[in-house]
């Protein structure tokens, strides 16, 4: 399959390329309670392209058949369609071979697998495992598990707001040196805050840590859909993604690690297509990527990454990506307009410069859950709650919060409708 672009730029507006776009993703076209949806969403899952859904819908027809196993030739489609993700996962984050890349059920899982391993090998009693004051719970709780396990202990980088200094929730990076002692074992940061939306200096924080001999977690759940991705110049040890978050099926997953260390690391799970051999008495394991794939993978859910990275492809590139890219940057300045000209908003992740457009707040005197109620019945549809990430947002003094997250193929007019909606639904509630 292949998302081509066409026409040339100066013959075809922003908004012809944007529609065109928006086109190719169904659900951007439904009706939610009788009025057009307005996604915004995107942070926690994106929409996905029809070329996407269509491979998903043809693989369970025909090539619905288990891989790495059979000698018939369903089996073998199966398999080709499984490792021409693994492929394409390899070429989309410049991964050095298809042995660096795990197929898991999900960013969470590829956390978790690295923090139960890392730690059964090398982490011990009174080590330190250093994570970041705006980590997602899946880079929080994984790390607090394995370290009971160890005896060892868990320390956080702090954010401005933690420290008192400011109230950006940036992460106080400047603190790391003094905080990378020889007890700290293992470091594990956030490309991207899904609830600031600040992108996080990884190389700076990476370079760092490798001076000290610490490898490196990258949480890129958010930072895979928001910025292009090169594991080996931003020279991170681990790099975790979800399928979901970049148009592709949930219950996918990927783990990039260096070789060195996932061959150094035990396996996680033990079953089917992990093993080389196996007795009564011992078993010993197949070789990379397989050695972390125990079980019957979600094949096909895998496989639709091929579809799905070359989408976020085709977002990116050409005309198309320029028009896209001008349409965020308009959308960037309205939000940062509209929301933190309002003495009333609290916006969680400002000053604005270097985001995502990923917009987490709360009003004074107003529970976020009724206004995304109320929004909801317009016809928008946004996060409240903790997102996932409660330690942040109780450091802003916030027990819920009210979050806007916008994917490329959204537009400006969806964010001043969202604005609208959003005016209207407090004036309401006030």
């Amino acid at each position: 399959m292949h998302f081509a672009q066409q026409g040339n730029y100066m013959e075809r507006t922003r908004e012809d390329i944007i529609s065109e776009v928006r086109a190719m993703v169904p659900a951007l076209s439904l009706r939610m309670n009788g009025q057009p949806l307005v996604y915004l969403d995107n942070a926690a899952t994106t929409q996905k392209p029809s070329q996407v859904l269509d491979f998903l819908n043809d693989a369970l027809k025909e090539r619905n058949a288990n891989v790495h196993r059979s000698m018939y030739e369903l089996s073998d489609l199966s398999t080709t369609a499984y490792e021409n993700a693994r492929e394409k996962v390899r070429s989309f984050i410049n991964a050095p071979a298809r042995e660096n890349v795990i197929f898991t059920s999900g960013t969470t899982a590829s956390i978790n697998l690295v923090a139960a391993c890392f730690c059964q090998r090398f982490v011990g009693k009174g080590d330190v495992i250093l994570i970041e004051g705006d980590s997602h719970h899946s880079n929080i709780v994984p790390w607090q598990i394995a370290a009971e396990r160890a005896g060892a202990e868990v320390q956080v980088i702090p954010t401005d707001v933690m420290l008192g200094e400011g109230r950006s929730g940036k992460v106080a990076v400047e603190r790391l040196a003094e905080l990378l002692t020889d007890k700290v074992k293992i470091l594990a940061i956030t490309q991207i805050s899904n609830i600031t939306g600040l992108l996080n200096p990884v190389g700076e924080i990476i370079s760092l840590a490798h001076s000290r001999g610490i490898p490196v977690l990258v949480d890129g759940a958010q930072g895979i859909v928001h910025s292009p991705v090169d594991v080996q110049a931003m020279d991170c040890d681990f790099y975790a993604f979800s399928a979901h978050k970049i148009y592709g099926a949930t219950g996918v997953g990927v783990l990039y690690g260096k070789k060195d260390l996932l061959e150094a690391l035990p396996p996680y799970m033990g079953g089917g297509d992990m093993v080389e051999t196996v007795t009564y008495q011992k078993t010993t394991y197949a070789q990379l990527p397989l050695k972390f794939e125990a079980g019957t993978p979600n094949f096909i859910g895998a496989a639709s990454l091929l579809p799905a990275l070359e989408f976020a492809e085709y977002l990116r590139e050409g005309e198309v990506g320029q028009a896209l890219k001008e349409e965020e940057a308009r959308i960037k300045a309205f939000m940062e307009q509209t929301l933190c000209s309002d003495p009333e908003v609290e916006v969680y992740g400002t000053p604005m410069g270097d985001k995502a457009p990923i917009y987490t707040f709360n009003i004074k005197g107003i529970n976020a859950g009724d206004l995304a109620q109320l929004l909801d019945k317009m016809g928008v549809a946004v996060r409240s709650g903790l997102m996932c990430a409660e330690p942040l947002l109780n450091s802003f003094g916030a027990t819920s919060a009210l979050r806007a997250s916008f994917a490329p193929y959204n537009t400006l007019e969806e964010a001043q409708k969202f604005v609208k909606c959003l005016e209207r639904a407090r004036k309401m509630l006030a």
